[in-house]
């Protein structure tokens, strides 16, 4: 849905809360899509934000796609973002580190992004920016050698020049944000920085000179196309400020090509706290864990088991920040707490100043949550979260 014109800004929710891999199922999800519209903005264009995995956008990018516009517009809704971080399967088995694969070293990760591209700059309403999410380029092992930055980078170089030749093509902008993730090459704004400054900056004058067949880029095509998905959860995680993120990000003169509003959970490091955080260890998802003892030590987990096996040790006053999705509308019940907070007021003066021209709802999680987060559909979950976020848009922070 627009929320101003002025900059242009846009909000939506990630239909990643839907399950689903196939291109039926994108379908499905963009009816529950204009059900919560119903509920959040009856009457009134809404923005879907799409979820496509390798087999669903396989199955759009085709014949396919003037019936999913078709089906876009007879719902009253219209596609401005696609969620292309996981590639393969998202919901009901096991996913884990899995969703960083192929990271952006793999050729299929270019060719299944630039597909979404193509996909998106046909779905664009006219004069409308698209933004696609991806993968912090990969999980932060895999890229300990110089060398394997440097693959990703090329990589990312080539995608930009192609976003670049794309829009020269259709006359549309699809921007890529990196995503920042606990556990990955990037894991804050800070990283994206480094890295978009040392590595992509750095190898765009010998990929330009080694491009043979390739389109040439320069660094204001490569900052036009390539910028950063700043996920608020995460963030927290990482114990990053989001407005001192937006704040570096326009300094340095780098896009955000979109913000993920969401929220992780904050704990002390309490028995009853771990007790509570048990119910929050699925088989589906990661959930990484910092420590921040009082001291200033940090301490990071891949998982909640592994934190949980280790957090006894440490002391009560460490707080504990766990990457798990909940809705926005939750406060938390003690000992847990939301970190929804974190997007603070200067956050949303920034935001409302247009640091971002796109917002979007995102918790996955909802079939993983514990049953007590789950009290009513997923439709009203969804709901409920569009009024969270509208009243602080509005300034109403004490309305929910």
């Amino acid at each position: 849905m627009r929320l101003r014109d002025r900059p242009r800004i846009d909000l939506t929710y990630c239909l990643n809360i839907h399950p689903g891999e196939r291109l039926a199922d994108a379908r499905a999800a963009l009816r529950y899509a204009a059900r919560v519209r119903e509920r959040v903005a009856p009457g009134a264009p809404f923005g879907a934000g799409l979820r496509l995995g390798a087999a669903a956008a396989a199955e759009l990018d085709g014949p396919a796609l003037a019936s999913f516009r078709a089906d876009l517009d007879a719902l009253g809704l219209y596609a401005f973002t696609v969620n292309g971080f996981p590639y393969g399967p998202f919901h009901g088995r096991p996913v884990k580190a899995g969703v960083y694969a192929p990271d952006w070293r793999a050729p299929e990760r270019e060719a299944y992004t630039l597909q979404l591209a193509r996909i998106l700059a046909a779905l664009l309403p006219e004069g409308l920016e698209g933004s696609i999410s991806t993968v912090p380029v990969g999980p932060a092992p895999a890229f300990a050698a110089a060398a394997e930055r440097a693959a990703a980078a090329d990589r990312l170089l080539d995608t930009a020049a192609a976003l670049d030749a794309l829009r020269a093509r259709t006359g549309r902008l699809v921007r890529l944000g990196l995503e920042p993730e606990p556990g990955c090459l990037l894991e804050t704004a800070a990283d994206f920085l480094r890295f978009a400054e040392g590595d992509l900056l750095g190898r765009l004058p010998a990929r330009n000179r080694a491009r043979g067949a390739r389109p040439a880029l320069d660094e204001t095509a490569l900052r036009r196309h390539l910028g950063i998905c700043l996920d608020a959860c995460h963030a927290a995680v990482e114990g990053e400020s989001v407005a001192g993120a937006l704040r570096a990000l326009r300094a340095a003169g780098w896009p955000v090509a979109k913000v993920q509003l969401s929220a992780a959970l904050r704990a002390p490091n309490t028995a009853a706290a771990r007790r509570a955080l048990l119910a929050f260890a699925d088989p589906v998802y990661l959930h990484q864990v910092r420590a921040f003892a009082p001291g200033g030590e940090r301490r990071g987990w891949n998982d909640l088991d592994e934190a949980l096996a280790a957090l006894e040790g440490l002391p009560a006053e460490t707080r504990l920040a766990v990457h798990a999705h909940v809705p926005l509308f939750w406060p938390g019940r003690a000992p847990l707490r939301s970190t929804r907070e974190a997007i603070d007021a200067e956050a949303w003066a920034l935001l409302r100043d247009g640091a971002a021209p796109h917002l979007e709802i995102e918790t996955y999680t909802f079939d993983a949550l514990p049953g007590a987060l789950r009290d009513r559909d997923v439709v009203e979950s969804v709901a409920a979260e569009f009024a969270w976020v509208l009243d602080r848009w509005a300034g109403r922070p004490e309305a929910l």
